[in-house]
């Protein structure tokens, strides 16, 4: 029996360092697209980086696109698991949903280490980079964006709105976020947060008379 035990460990150690590499390989990419671009990081740079070997890489993702892929799935989860998060330390309903807002700028202005230095939304970045609607990377954005559409009108129906009414106003709500991200990144308006707020308060005070 303890012989068996100590025959499993070797193996068991050598699947979690596999892990790591991989997600090492995600993590390292990902910190380069959203600095860089994403066509102008090689393979190369991302192997330099992260001191990992170029079979090691190719095990893993045949090509860069299926690279790229699994960093979107990673950057979505991180990014999503935090605005749950914080709109959920908010509390629940209206007030939940604006506190989105407030967890903007502190993305806008650097104060959220998990996230990375602020350099615009991931997102965005890519699509501009993927203009075809129906590339995989593409889709995979706009499920993203779809997804915190969806996290807000869930919120709001915790007030008693209607699916219908609540899809409606977390539409806008995602508008003014959108809006506040770009002005924020490509207009260096790190207040874009705080405006966009002003203004969302008044589409939910707006909703109680729908």
């Amino acid at each position: 029996m303890l012989s068996t035990s100590v025959n499993i460990i070797p193996v068991l150690n050598a699947k979690v360092e596999v892990m790591d590499k991989r997600q090492q390989l995600i993590s390292t990419a990902f910190t380069l697209f959203y600095q860089r671009g994403i066509h102008a990081v090689g393979i190369n740079l991302i192997l330099d980086t992260s001191g990992i070997a170029k079979k090691t890489l190719y095990h893993h993702f045949a090509t860069k696109e299926d690279l790229l892929l699994a960093v979107l799935e990673y950057r979505d989860s991180v990014f999503r698991d935090w605005l749950a998060r914080r709109l959920r330390q908010a509390g629940s309903g209206r007030i939940a949903s604006l506190a989105l807002f407030d967890a903007l700028d502190d993305w806008f202005n650097d104060r959220v280490a998990e996230l990375q230095p602020f350099a615009g939304c991931f997102f965005i970045n890519c699509c501009a980079e993927f203009g075809d609607v129906t590339h995989p990377v593409h889709r995979h954005c706009a499920r993203h964006k779809a997804d915190i559409q969806a996290l807000l009108s869930e919120l709001l129906q915790q007030d008693g709105m209607s699916y219908q009414q609540a899809s409606a106003v977390a539409a806008r709500l995602c508008l003014l976020k959108e809006g506040a991200i770009v002005q924020a990144y490509v207009c260096g308006e790190l207040e874009a947060a705080k405006l966009a707020k002003s203004l969302a308060m008044e589409i939910v005070k707006g909703a109680d008379i729908n």
